[in-house]
């Protein structure tokens, strides 16, 4: 079991650094690729270190699910990447997993990725950019298919914890929670 979350410059904190924790903590094992050369400089100006760049990932190597943080200038960065649109284009050849958070599902959408009749959640302030009834605004976390979306950071454990429960079921999220106690 393998995750590959993207680091983009401008990323929010809370939404990446929840997932990375939490999916290791369900053993389950995730590669944090940066767009560019490390440290990383995110939403909040913190630095992080990836653990590899994404132009250096075997694009042979098979993951469950990609991870695309979010943040404004981070979604922004998504959306331009052809690295991204690659293993985006992959990850549905493949029928497996992709997440978005908060601004990020903008990035699914500049790549052609998001079918219109797939059902989301966004942040707010981006969610206008999607065709009528495609946002589910009244939903935290949204599964459609192989795709999970979640609002915003204040979601971000709740993300990271349905991304756990369709990976490697409730079990996993029960044994994860024993250590980090959250409100599910």
């Amino acid at each position: 079991m393998s995750a590959l979350v993207f680091l983009a410059p401008g990323f929010e904190e809370i939404e990446a650094i929840t997932v990375i924790d939490v999916l290791r903590r369900a053993e389950i094992e995730t590669v944090v690729a940066g767009l560019v050369a490390n440290p990383i400089v995110a939403a909040r100006h913190t630095r992080h270190v990836a653990d590899v760049h994404l132009a250096d990932v075997d694009s042979s190597r098979e993951f469950e699910i990609v991870v695309l943080p979010g943040g404004a200038e981070g979604a922004k960065q998504l959306s331009e990447s052809p690295l991204v649109r690659d293993w985006l284009a992959r990850q549905r050849e493949r029928n497996q997993w992709v997440a978005a958070i908060c601004a990020a599902p903008t990035a699914l959408q500049a790549h052609g990725w998001l079918h219109r009749e797939q059902k989301i959640i966004s942040h707010p302030s981006v969610q206008a950019q999607f065709p009528a009834g495609q946002v589910q605004a009244d939903r935290r976390v949204v599964v459609d298919g192989k795709l999970i979306t979640s609002l915003a950071a204040g979601s971000a454990m709740e993300f990271a914890f349905e991304i756990v429960r369709q990976l490697r079921g409730p079990d996993a999220v029960a044994k994860v929670n024993l250590g980090v106690c959250a409100q599910l």
